[in-house]
């Protein structure tokens, strides 16, 4: 427990000396003009998953929202509680990202979850939440052919957000479907053309 304490704290003054010490600090810049990010990444909740690490990218290049299975949602204007939703709202329509990124990957407890729920031992929530990407397919045979599908629900989802719809007929949004392989350390692009997900840099 000590030694991963100690590993975050000095990450955090590794942090402070490369982002936040000196005059030309990156966070002195981002807290005087505000977070631009034109790109707007759903992830997983995963601890091996991180956009930022994986895609090497400095703080405010991303705007980050992680759930468990980095599922979207449909749209549900209602008094329940809308946490990837609003996440959703706030990037598009107040910092109007120009890209989304859906990153799925390997290994995906949460898809997990879907296709074995018989062993949650706690499920207050989970299940529920994993339900939305639907049943998995007679034709799917494991877990990351599951999470890509997964990931089609969740970009079918993202279409029913009119904000969302409206900018993407005009252009101005591009979603993206990606899929990380945990233990490659790969990155597979979905296309839509193809059907299929190809390697995203050869």
């Amino acid at each position: 427990m000590e030694k991963s304490i100690s590993k975050i704290l000095e990450g955090y003054q590794q942090f402070r000396k490369k982002y936040a010490l000196g005059d030309n600090s990156i966070m002195q810049t981002l807290a005087s003009r505000g977070q631009r990010p034109e790109i707007m990444v759903i992830a997983c909740c995963d601890s091996r998953v991180d956009p930022a690490l994986i895609l090497q990218c400095d703080p405010g290049d991303l705007f980050v929202v992680r759930n468990v299975a980095n599922i979207i949602p449909p749209y549900e204007k209602d008094e329940a509680h809308h946490g990837t939703s609003a996440a959703l709202e706030f990037g598009i329509c107040y910092l109007n990202v120009k890209h989304i990124i859906i990153l799925g990957h390997s290994q995906c407890g949460g898809i997990n979850a879907t296709l074995n729920q018989e062993s949650l031992h706690q499920n207050d929530f989970i299940s529920s939440w994993v339900s939305l990407i639907g049943p998995r397919s007679n034709k799917i045979m494991n877990a990351d052919d599951y999470a890509k599908q997964a990931m089609l629900i969740s970009y079918k989802n993202c279409l029913t957000f009119p904000w969302i719809r409206e900018k993407m007929d005009k252009q101005a949004l591009l979603l993206h479907l990606w899929f990380f392989d945990i233990e490659k350390g790969e990155i597979y692009s979905y296309s839509h053309q193809k059907n299929e997900y190809t390697l995203l840099i050869n």
